[in-house]
């Protein structure tokens, strides 16, 4: 079998890309997306805030002390939302075969798609050409014989940067690279490569699979076949959603029991939106409470039935409540969790007793509130009692 054709493509700068888009005054300078308060965390940081050394998953205090000239934005996930899906299918204009690994990054394996479109190169030109075109965003593209080569291909010229190794030059690609670019090698491993005298990819791939099998397990035998370039992987298109959840963490500790439960319904309303969105249901609630000292705890509670109605996942994830401390404890963050997801069902397939009961209107109810917020934005429609007087 010949070898595969893999792309991968990354949004440069996905978020504050957006707000600029949007917002055509922010250009060029430093925009930055995440929470605002001071416990919240960077999402994402334009290229221009990250020459303040900003970057995704830092405190936004450390942010605003490294870049105080920087635009603090709060997350849009409704509009990224938005983008993402025109993106999305582009994708899938040039192949069946895409495999998201989040709202502006995927793998394409166009093998197929060589005689209709031309050579992998070519393809991946003509995608980052149609998405300007389109959104007026731009990504960057890596294009290689396997995913593993393909990813850190797309993260070497960004942005809107476009590297091919084709698969005679793999080694000589991989080589030089530090050892940190690969998947799994986080800073114990990298300190446990060094004292073998690895810093590179070439370093590895020269040390006996026997010696790395012996000290890393199966990780070992794993790190020396990526070194080389080895990477077996399918483009997965749809790939198999375990959980899909929601946490916030809040300005200030939340100590009153009552404000804990409207931050619950509110969790559980977005989480239900989201749900039903995907058009699926899950029957596992999952609370997850961290207090103020950083100690985290779930608690969770199976359902007789799939749900993706958001006051079913209140009144639960609100009784797994009552065996918290919440209300002794000052809570940091609240999450709300749904797992053992299912196809939704459709109206079709409700049983007579259904249609009857009070679920139908319950159902329709939910159609009609998400149509409005999709409409208006999620803060359109709230629960009642999540309004303060």
């Amino acid at each position: 079998m010949g070898a595969r054709h893999i792309i991968h493509l990354d949004m440069d700068a996905f978020y504050p890309a957006v707000e600029v888009l949007d917002h055509p005054d922010l250009k060029g300078k430093p925009v930055i997306v995440g929470g605002i308060g001071d416990r919240g965390v960077v999402s994402s940081a334009s290229y221009e805030a990250r020459e303040f050394s900003v970057h995704s998953a830092q405190p936004m205090v450390t942010a605003r002390r490294l870049c105080p000239q920087g635009i603090f934005l709060p997350v849009r996930m409704g509009r990224y939302r938005e983008i993402s899906e025109q993106i999305f299918r582009i994708f899938h204009h040039f192949t069946p075969l895409v495999e998201p690994l989040s709202i502006d990054e995927a793998f394409l394996d166009v093998t197929g798609s060589t005689r209709l479109f031309g050579e992998p190169e070519v393809i991946a030109r003509k995608i980052k050409t149609q998405i300007v075109r389109e959104t007026g965003l731009t990504a960057s593209a890596g294009v290689a014989p396997s995913k593993f080569v393909a990813k850190i291909a797309s993260d070497m010229d960004k942005p809107d940067g476009l590297v091919v190794v084709p698969p005679e030059n793999i080694r000589k690609f991989l080589d030089p690279l530090p050892i940190e670019k690969m998947w799994g090698v986080g800073k114990v491993t990298r300190e446990a490569l060094g004292r073998l005298g690895v810093r590179t990819f070439r370093d590895l791939s020269r040390i006996p699979v026997k010696v790395l099998k012996q000290r890393f397990g199966k990780q070992g035998i794993r790190m020396h076949e990526l070194s080389l370039g080895l990477d077996q992987r399918r483009v997965v298109p749809e790939r198999e959603v375990k959980s899909l959840g929601h946490e916030e963490t809040f300005a200030q500790d939340i100590e009153d029991v009552e404000e804990v439960r409207r931050e619950i319904l509110a969790l559980s309303s977005k989480v239900a939106r989201r749900l039903r969105r995907k058009g699926i249901q899950g029957k596992t609630v999952t609370l997850k409470v961290k207090y103020s000292d950083f100690v985290q705890i779930t608690r969770s509670a199976t359902l007789p039935l799939a749900t993706d109605d958001g006051l079913e996942i209140f009144s639960t994830a609100a009784r797994l409540l009552l065996n918290t401390e919440a209300g002794k404890r000052p809570i940091r963050l609240l999450g709300v969790v749904l797992s053992q997801l299912e196809v939704a069902w459709k109206e079709e397939q409700l049983s007579l007793f259904e249609m009857e009961s009070g679920s139908q209107k319950r159902r329709s109810l939910n159609q009609a509130l998400d149509s409005v917020s999709a409409k208006h934005g999620e803060k359109a429609v709230r629960p009642g009692s999540l309004f303060t007087p």
